[in-house]
Order: C-alpha cells, then sequence, then structure tokens
C-alpha cells in the first residue's frame, strides 16, 4: 500500500502515510505493521501511558539508519491531541520548557507510530489536569549486562532485587528491555522527587555489597565485564525510561516485554526471553497485562 490513506481511528481522522515502508529490514516488517501493532496492544499500552509526557525515538528510514529522539511535539500534533509544557533546564536545544505529547488512547498512539516513532520512552511520574508535574508514582531498576554477562545474569540479580524489595512490602514486576536487559518496577507513594532515587541507589549498593561477583552499582565501564549493572539513575525525574509494550530499534521487531515471575526463574539462554511483536500480542491474549499491578496505588517507600 503506497502513498496516503484517510482512516478514522475512535472518532479522530488521521491521514497514513508509506504503510508498505519497510521499517526493520530484517524480517520486512513495515510501517503498516507498526501501526497495526500499536492499535492491537493499546489496550494494555495506554494504560501506562496515561498522563505521561513522551520522549519518542523516531526512525523514518526505518531501524537499520540512524534515528532520534524527539520531546517537542509543538507544531507537529494535530489539535486534538493533549500536549503538556514541561520545563526542561539544560536540554541540548537550548529551550527551557518543551510541549510533550501524552498519548493517552488509541487515535494518538495510532498518530505516533504513523510518524514512526517507534520507541516509547516515560517517566516515573504523571503530570494532573493542569500540566503540573506529580511526585514519582514508580521505582525504577534498569539491569544492564556487562558482556560476557546476559540477560540470565540479570534474572538472577532480578530475583534477588523482588526479595530485598518484597521485605520492604513492595510489589516488583519484571520486563525484558526488548534490547539486551531487563528492568523491574515497583509502584510507590512518595511526596519527594529524590525519595525514590535516594532508595534504589541505597538497595543497589546493597546487594553490590552483597553480591560483588554478579552485582555492581557504579557505571564506570572497567567495573562493569561480566557483571550487571543496577541503574539506579533511571529515577532521576530527569529521565525516562522504553515503555512496557513498546517496540525498539533492533533488528528484529522486538518489545518491551512483561514477564512472569516464572519465566525469569525458568531463563536459562538470552532467547528465552527474546519476545518479537507477533509474540508480545499472543502473550497479552494468554496473560492480560502482566503490569497491571503498576496502576494500583504503591505504599510509602520505607525509610
Amino acid at each position: 500500500m503506497a502513498g496516503e490513506v484517510l482512516v478514522d481511528v475512535a472518532g479522530q481522522r488521521l491521514q497514513l502515510s508509506n504503510l508498505d515502508k519497510v521499517l526493520y529490514p530484517g524480517d520486512g516488517f513495515t510501517k503498516g505493521d507498526v501501526i497495526d501493532y500499536y492499535s492491537r496492544v493499546a489496550p494494555v499500552l495506554t494504560p501506562h501511558l496515561l498522563d505521561r509526557p513522551v520522549t519518542f525515538r523516531r526512525f523514518p528510514d526505518g531501524v537499520a539508519k540512524p534515528g532520534f529522539f524527539e520531546k517537542n511535539a509543538a507544531g507537529r500534533a494535530p489539535d486534538w491531541l493533549r500536549t503538556v509544557t514541561i520545563e526542561t533546564p539544560g536540554s541540548t536545544t537550548g529551550a527551557e520548557s518543551l510541549d510533550f505529547a501524552l498519548l493517552c488512547d488509541l487515535p494518538a498512539l495510532v498518530w505516533a507510530a504513523n510518524r514512526a516513532g517507534i520507541e516509547l520512552h516515560v517517566p516515573q511520574w504523571t503530570v494532573g489536569p493542569r500540566g503540573g508535574r506529580r511526585a514519582p508514582d514508580r521505582l525504577v531498576f534498569d539491569l544492564d549486562p556487562g558482556e560476557p554477562a546476559t540477560v540470565v545474569e540479570c534474572c538472577e540479580v532480578a530475583l534477588a532485587l523482588r526479595s530485598a524489595l518484597e521485605a520492604d512490602g513492595l510489589t516488583a514486576v519484571a520486563k525484558t528491555s526488548g534490547s539486551k536487559g531487563m528492568q523491574l518496577y515497583a509502584p510507590v507513594t512518595t511526596t519527594s522527587p529524590d525519595r525514590t532515587s535516594n532508595y534504589a541507589r541505597a538497595l543497589a549498593e546493597r546487594l553490590e555489597a552483597e553480591l560483588p561477583g554478579l552485582v555492581v552499582s557504579r557505571m564506570a565501564k572497567k567495573l562493569r565485564p561480566g557483571k550487571v549493572l543496577i541503574d539506579w539513575s533511571q529515577n532521576n525525574p530527569h529521565k525516562t525510561t522504553v515503555a512496557p509494550y513498546s517496540l525498539r530499534a533492533r533488528p528484529l521487531p522486538t518489545a518491551s516485554t512483561p514477564l512472569t515471575w516464572d519465566e525469569v526463574t525458568a531463563c536459562r539462554t538470552p532467547d528465552d526471553l527474546v519476545f518479537t511483536a507477533d509474540d508480545v500480542l499472543d502473550r497479552v491474549a494468554e496473560h492480560g497485562d502482566l503490569f497491571a499491578p503498576l496502576l494500583e496505588k504503591g505504599p510509602r517507600l520505607p525509610r
């Protein structure tokens, strides 16, 4: 299908273009396939995007060509798309604030996919009805393996983290990054934007001390070979992580996929936790939204 086509998406008229353009040369996955995937996964994805400003990683020429991050939706978003102005001190653009898109429904998600917004990245906080930034409502640990470690070692660390979080009354959920690592989240309640970062750092440093042959909590590259970095810094209010169910710009259309704890425990090879768009849709049909616990109000962080 070439050229442009006008469609009605839940009452909004959108003009879609270049639907047959291949964005994943590795298996012929087209822009039309990207739009179809995001349309079908929308029921479980949009609740995790609700009221969270989205940073896009766009690949108009496909994942084999360099992509770019895009935060500012001003001048590009249709009138009906909700946006929010967020202060961005120190931005590489020099702007003191930018207008971020909020992908709260199916038309917004299709609009983003039509712009080859393959990856969707969101912060650990939401905005209020008038746009003000709320305190963080999620805790995140980004587990990044240093070669020759793989996601198998990440799973071992994830299980240790889960136990530590449960001891503090927190419920952990896990997902693949869609790339080489994985991430753990927990819903929390806090009034301070620094509390999640401070807690995550303290826990990462504790596990590094307990599992020195497996875990590192510091960024220095010389410390990371064969170990798993617990990146606690992703709790910084100015940082984002890839959203659950988001596609990734990899050779194949893999996605950041929520996991069961049985899958984490049983992981023996990296291929055990590689899921493409079709796999994710099958999993949603079987399991529903494995990340649903993140939509509940979390307990207060322990001191």
